[in-house]
């Protein structure tokens, strides 16, 4: 009982270490007096040399392993699925003596390994993954106790396989969406009442590298150039801080190469033990420069260089007012460049040109 309690909080953790278990194979192989501890575990559907495979102490030498993995694991007689789940297995369980498929994998694998003892166990999570503990010696037997000790452990590996897998499931999940993310530019950080950034995200990480608008003091406090927009955005986090009904709030901090903000009020809590944020930016930023752009969108939608200009303006939310001012003309002349741009796009509006303008590759070029 002593040997479990102590092998408990390493294989609790093991989902935390990096690679996984390093810490809770290497203890079971000193309790158990091993010179080799696995954790191997499949995904349902993956063929038997596609595995996830942990270990502690002298591995199979590299010709073995190479044999296993390229020829003899289409021919391995270990009855994996077979086991009894929970239950400890001895070779003489699982390999049947005098067939000779069976002695050439216990000549070709087992020996040259140093596996003279071997003790292997079988647990399922509840997703379906299966994992095997495997425990082997070069000399002497393994006794009814360290049998007992592998079987008192199914549970606890039960659940931490269970927990292993739901992470990775949620790990895979959030790469996928911060890839998305990231090629569309966007990131986070929170705040909290005083301007401190709690947490954020790779692109805001470097927005505040890059951008020469955002960043932090050596204290963390977010820094912002020039001073009337900090003070634009100490007077929008206040009021969010003040108010969690608040409405988001809408910065343009840079216009080339673009850079804007939504800052909002922090209505969910973490569990960490940082102090709870009082407010959310979600930034978004554009590599390109607006001459960039703008050649892009004439490309893409065979626009004059004129018109692509004030179709880039109207798309980052600007009205024909506002964009006729930020590129030097009459608004009269900006409003037929964008009839022009509208029949171009079998666009019905602005709203229509901003969808397609969104919708369009553009909104991933040059993020990857």
């Amino acid at each position: 009982m002593q040997q479990l309690l102590n092998l408990l909080p390493a294989l609790l953790d093991g989902v935390f270490e990096d690679p996984p278990w390093g810490g809770f194979l290497e203890a079971l192989r000193h309790a158990m007096r091993a010179d080799y501890t696995a954790l191997t575990f499949r995904p349902p559907g993956k063929p038997l040399n596609q595995v996830v495979h942990l270990y502690a102490g002298a591995a199979s030498p590299p010709l073995v392993s190479r044999l296993y993995h390229e020829e003899l694991h289409e021919a391995d007689p270990l009855p994996y699925y077979e086991l009894e789940e929970g239950r400890a297995y001895a070779l003489h369980d699982m390999l049947r003596a005098g067939d000779k498929a069976h002695e050439r994998y216990y000549q070709d694998i087992i020996v040259p390994s140093g596996m003279a003892a071997m003790r292997m166990m079988r647990v399922r999570e509840a997703s379906g993954v299966n994992g095997w503990l495997h425990v082997s010696r070069r000399e002497g037997e393994f006794a009814r106790a360290d049998e007992a000790l592998m079987e008192a452990l199914a549970p606890y590996l039960r659940g931490a396989l269970r927990n292993f897998v739901a992470l990775e499931q949620e790990r895979f999940n959030a790469a996928v969406a911060d890839d998305a993310i990231r090629r569309l530019a966007f990131g986070w950080f929170t705040l909290d009442e005083e301007g401190q950034v709690l947490e954020s995200d790779r692109q805001a990480e470097t927005l505040f590298a890059q951008s020469g608008v955002l960043g932090r003091d050596a204290g963390g406090r977010l820094l912002v150039k020039p001073r009337g927009l900090a003070r634009e955005i100490s007077a929008a986090l206040r009021a969010v801080a003040a108010d969690t009904r608040a409405r988001p709030r809408v910065l343009i901090l840079n216009r080339d190469p673009w850079l804007d903000m939504l800052l909002m009020p922090a209505r969910k809590r973490g569990l960490s033990a940082k102090p709870d944020p009082v407010a959310i930016a979600y930034v978004h930023g554009d590599n390109w420069s607006s001459a960039d752009c703008c050649e892009q969108l004439a490309e893409l939608f065979l626009l004059l260089p004129s018109e692509a200009r004030l179709a880039l303006a109207l798309s980052r939310g600007m009205s024909i007012a506002e964009a006729a001012a930020e590129l030097g003309i009459t608004v009269e002349t900006a409003r037929n460049y964008s009839k022009k741009i509208y029949s171009k796009l079998g666009a019905r509006g602005q709203t229509d040109l901003v969808r397609f303008v969104l919708r369009s590759v553009l909104a991933i070029a040059g993020r990857l």
